[in-house]
């Protein structure tokens, strides 16, 4: 039975107190005036707080079963957020804060594309140092790179100091890894191809792509969580969290690039390949995530007007992010459109092909940062964010969760005043994934259990009251939809909504004069169209016009990895289009609010 009473100030501050974590069983020893959620997270523990830790959301809810805290709520069941130990405690972790995510999702639409990478591989033949030819490491590479037709240009010293230890591991025999057929990124053993390394650096889950620039072949493919995460699940929380405090700011940073390096080791370990073979990098994401991995200020992006430290596309050194890839590799970052439209939407472009097109086009990414493209014949392109917040994610749901096993994806009603669920994985529901949120309002509305204006009847199918208002009952034993929910539901997609109104007016073009609507991402490939529709997700067009088409962002990334033609015709992208920006839009909140209602 928990002891859940305020300790004494007296007690605080002089001891750290063993946090145990319960599953997995693992104590902690905690630092004094850590609350529980500091402690698990420099414990590794991956407890969600989908608000960042600020006491707004009900994510990171544990029980307490034994111990004092300070802080917190008159009941056993606490926000870990909220309350700090003041004796030895112990937790147990909610089924939904622990899921793993099962949905981090790497497949899109194929697209063909000529290969044509930035680095080749050049196999050559050296004869070893002898007390009559002592010629340097460096020139008798040169030399031989010459006898075989390339000149090559300036190496790096990074290059320089792993050049002695890779020629005499090979016999002196290899392959040359050339960057642009003059720059040394590194040296391997014969017949290896190098490696290129493609990813899409979302804000709740990465993917990542291992592909022979050699042969074009796609080798790997994976998507995991992204660590950064456990800071908070949308990009306005990571951003407050990073602003506040260096501290905040390096935490964000360390996760970012041990996510990355958690994916490259990861695809390497897949197909047995050596890490040392990537030569070559390209990165998507939006603009926060970009800047957060290359540990660049974030203050100005993080209020009004909202001004990146960079926009355009970047070619950096990868060994700054100490990943363990060929020693000259070298790492280019897609370049964003401006503001919060950043490079996976420009990767996403690329990658549907619909900027070639005729007729009028709306491209969607659904996250939680929306971002919505209008292409018109082919030239013109109208971007435009909107802050969507992580609700379609499942982020700030009392019952939300990460789309893994037990997330309820699918929902209808059972004609009896109840629910059928499907969850992921077939198994016991847990909880609520971004589209069983879509589908829970859907079936809500279609049931009577709520009217237009998103309220919940009180004689509605399955409404109960709860402490916290009143709800609706989807499934023993207290798996609800609460007000709150609907109220988030409601925000995010009026936003998207109010986005798409304000694309389409300021492009003159009218609704039903789109001829196709594009919808990208991880969100996309899952949600039902029909649902997305019925609570006015989504334009009220013919089904045949909508084409989901699931992770764009990461197919343009793996184009630009593939063919530097591909990566010029990004910056060409992102050049051509306009954004329209929200705060400089007040009719925005006129139509925002006549999107809210059902």
């Amino acid at each position: 039975m928990a002891v859940a009473h305020v300790s004494s100030h007296s007690e605080r501050g002089h001891a750290g107190y063993v946090v145990t974590f319960e599953p997995p069983g693992i104590p902690i020893e905690g630092i004094p005036g850590d609350t529980v959620l500091e402690t698990a997270r420099r414990a590794g523990i991956r407890l969600v707080a989908a608000c960042g830790g600020r006491g707004t959301c009900r994510s990171c809810y544990v029980d307490v079963l034994e111990g004092n805290f300070d802080g917190g709520e008159d009941s056993d069941h606490q926000r870990a957020c909220q309350i700090r130990p003041t004796s030895a405690i112990t937790v147990r972790l909610s089924a939904r804060s622990l899921s793993t995510p099962g949905r981090t999702d790497v497949a899109g639409a194929e697209v063909p594309v000529e290969l044509a990478p930035s680095v080749q591989a050049v196999e050559v033949r050296m004869e070893p140092p002898s007390l009559e030819d002592r010629r340097a490491d460096a020139e008798r590479l040169t030399e031989a790179l010459e006898l075989s037709g390339v000149k090559l240009g300036s190496t790096g010293l990074e290059v320089l100091a792993h050049l002695p230890l890779a020629l005499r591991r090979n016999n002196w025999i290899g392959t040359a890894l050339l960057s642009r057929g003059t720059t040394l990124v590194g040296f391997a053993a014969p017949g290896v191809s190098p490696l290129g390394f493609a990813v899409d650096f979302g804000t709740t889950n990465v993917a990542g792509y291992l592909v022979d620039l050699s042969s074009g072949r796609l080798l790997a493919s994976r998507g995991i969580e992204n660590l950064q995460a456990g800071f908070g699940a949308d990009v306005v929380t990571r951003l407050t969290y990073a602003i506040r405090s260096e501290t905040g700011h390096r935490n964000l940073v360390r996760a970012a690039r041990q996510t990355l390096a958690m994916l490259a080791e990861a695809l390497c370990g897949s197909v047995k390949a050596d890490i040392g073979s990537i030569a070559d990098i390209v990165i998507c994401g939006n603009t926060a995530m970009h800047h957060l991995l290359l540990g660049l200020p974030v203050g100005a992006l993080g209020s009004a007007p909202f001004v990146a430290a960079v926009s355009g596309a970047l070619d950096l050194p990868a060994r700054q992010l100490d990943l363990g890839v060929a020693p000259g590799c070298s790492m280019h970052l897609f370049p964003g459109i401006g503001g919060y439209v950043g490079g996976d939407h420009v990767a996403a472009l690329l990658a549907t092909r619909h900027h070639h097109g005729e007729g009028v086009s709306l491209i969607l990414d659904i996250g939680t940062n929306t971002e919505i493209s209008l292409l018109r014949g082919g030239s013109e392109i109208l971007s435009i964010s909107t802050p969507s917040g992580p609700a379609l994610e499942g982020g700030h749901i009392a019952c939300g969760m990460r789309a893994g096993d037990g997330a309820v994806e699918r929902v209808r009603e059972d004609g009896h005043g109840g629910f059928v669920l499907r969850t992921i994985g077939g198994t016991a529901p847990v909880g609520l994934c971004g589209s069983g949120v879509i589908d829970t309002v859907a079936a809500l509305i279609r049931s009577g259990a709520i009217d237009r204006r998103g309220r919940i009847k009180a004689d509605g199918p399955a409404t109960i009251e709860l402490p916290i208002g009143r709800a609706v009952k989807l499934a023993e034993p207290d798996l609800v939809f609460t007000q709150d929910d609907i109220r988030a539901v409601q925000l995010a997609k009026a936003a998207i909504r109010a986005g798409i109104d304000m694309l389409l007016d300021v492009g003159g073009v009218a609704e039903q004069d789109i001829g196709r609507v594009i919808v990208a991402g991880a969100f996309g490939a899952y949600v039902d169209l029909e649902s997305a529709s019925a609570i006015g997700l989504l334009p009220d067009l013919p089904v045949e016009r909508f084409r989901q088409v699931g992770n764009a962002a990461g197919v343009g990334a793996r184009l630009a990895v593939l063919s530097s033609a591909e990566r010029q015709e990004a910056i060409n992208l992102a050049k051509r289009a306009r954004v329209l920006e929200l705060s400089s839009m007040p009719e925005f909140q006129k139509t925002f609010f006549q999107r809210i209602g059902f």
